[in-house]
């Protein structure tokens, strides 16, 4: 995996290194591997659309809150804009992961 090897980190990490750290370390084919992180994935949007909470353990939670409706400005025009309310996915990391970035 190519995103292991910098000292300092900031590298991207893509689904498909993912999938091949876990190929070579579980002796899985990738193709199944990449089979059931994509469906762990699917499993995590269908939730998220149906507005529940994801909690993964170790790991964090993923919610969807709603972001209030506000008046914004065209920064070219300096005009103001009605920007409505969106519903947006939030990530808040759990204290495993937390004490692993610091």
């Amino acid at each position: 995996m190519a995103a292991s090897v910098g000292v300092r980190g900031g590298e991207t990490v893509t689904k498909k290194d993912i999938v091949m750290k876990v190929s070579n370390e579980t002796n899985v084919a990738q193709i199944d591997v990449k089979k059931v992180v994509q469906k762990a994935l699917d499993a995590i949007v269908e939730s998220l659309e149906r507005g529940d909470t994801v909690e993964l353990r170790n790991f964090g939670v993923f919610k969807v809150k709603s972001r209030r409706g506000r008046v914004g400005r065209n920064p070219r025009t300096g005009q103001e804009v009605q920007v409505p309310e969106k519903k947006v996915v939030v990530f808040k990391p759990g204290l495993i992961l937390k004490s692993k970035v610091k």
